[in-house]
């Protein structure tokens, strides 16, 4: 390569890794004449691992979010960057996010999240930044947005953990026993259980509080090894992420066959709230310990009934 600055010729060699193959060397020696080699490329001062850096270290805007929310989206501003750290943000386009948003179909909640956080990333890039960004690809994209109501598991699932890998039977037991959302139960602590009594995290509120510890919990916790200060522990200091349960949960669940593919990790959470209705707690009681809306309280408790009525049923039959 070379070039003329300031009226002298200077010279720029870059060498081609061909390996000896010579199809290898004809892509890398075309890629150089169409300046398309990437050390020919300039990097990207808007990429975004930048956006986000900047986000996260703009006090305006991080003054302004509760410990959860944060939490939340530093998850999903992660779940980003694994593949698009290095990418200029001004090429995303409007046909690029719909074909990732497409791509994430069968987690409808991820999808959704992943426009979402491209939207408010672009958002203060463009407009608190003042990056060079054009109209906001993720806008007017149709989300999935609010599904289903979780469907709690069968019995016969619940059955199944026993052979289910230790991190999914282990996150079933804690979303069980304490009715926390999945990402709370990840994140427990050794020392968030003491005696008959464990610490639970409402995420949406951002507030800890105490409830009783399940004897049927306490005990399936004394038959685990300590490999950290978390019970699902990465390291010594920090829980699995969420993703590193999430996926051999999936992949168990496809094990189950067909017939198991509604159900969800939440749905424990479900579970909990029927179990607890069928041995007699009042909706109070069952609001005290998961802390959850009345509405939902209600909505399960609605399906507890008419699993207790069923079982009577048979019950009397036999």
């Amino acid at each position: 390569m070379t070039k003329t600055v300031d009226g002298q010729r200077k010279e720029r060699t870059i060498r081609l890794d061909w390996q000896g193959d010579p199809e290898r060397l004809d892509a890398l020696y075309w890629e150089c004449q169409t300046g398309r080699h990437e050390r020919q490329q300039t990097p990207s001062a808007y990429t975004w691992k930048a956006l986000v850096v900047a986000w996260r270290t703009d006090p305006r805007v991080q003054s302004k979010l509760a410990d959860g929310t944060k939490r939340s989206y530093r998850r999903e501003m992660d779940a980003l960057l694994i593949k698009n750290a290095g990418k200029d943000v001004r090429k995303t386009t409007r046909q690029g996010l719909r074909k990732v948003h497409a791509a994430l179909a069968d987690t409808p909640r991820k999808a959704d999240w992943r426009i979402q956080i491209v939207s408010l990333l672009w958002n203060y890039g463009k407009l608190k930044a003042d990056w060079p960004l054009g109209d906001n690809p993720a806008t007017g994209i149709d989300l999935y947005g609010v599904q289903n109501p979780f469907e709690p598991w069968p019995e016969w699932m619940v059955e199944k953990l026993i052979d289910a890998p230790e991190n999914v039977r282990t996150t079933a037991e804690l979303i069980m026993g304490s009715g926390q959302r999945p990402s709370a139960a990840i994140e427990m602590k050794w020392e968030d259980f003491k005696a008959d009594r464990m610490t639970v995290l409402d995420e949406k509120q951002d507030e800890r509080f105490d409830v009783h510890c399940p004897d049927g919990l306490r005990a399936y916790l004394d038959t685990l090894p300590k490999r950290g200060a978390h019970v699902l522990a990465k390291n010594l200091r920090e829980p699995l992420g969420y993703d590193a349960v999430e996926r051999p949960f999936r992949k168990w669940r496809t094990g189950l066959g067909p017939k198991a593919k509604p159900y969800s990790l939440h749905g424990l959470r479900k579970l909990a709230i029927i179990r607890l209705a069928e041995a007699g707690w009042s909706d109070a009681e069952i609001q005290a310990a998961t802390n959850q809306s009345p509405e939902t309280v209600a909505y399960y408790r609605r399906k507890a009934n008419r699993l207790t009525l069923t079982r009577s049923a048979h019950e009397r039959r036999t």
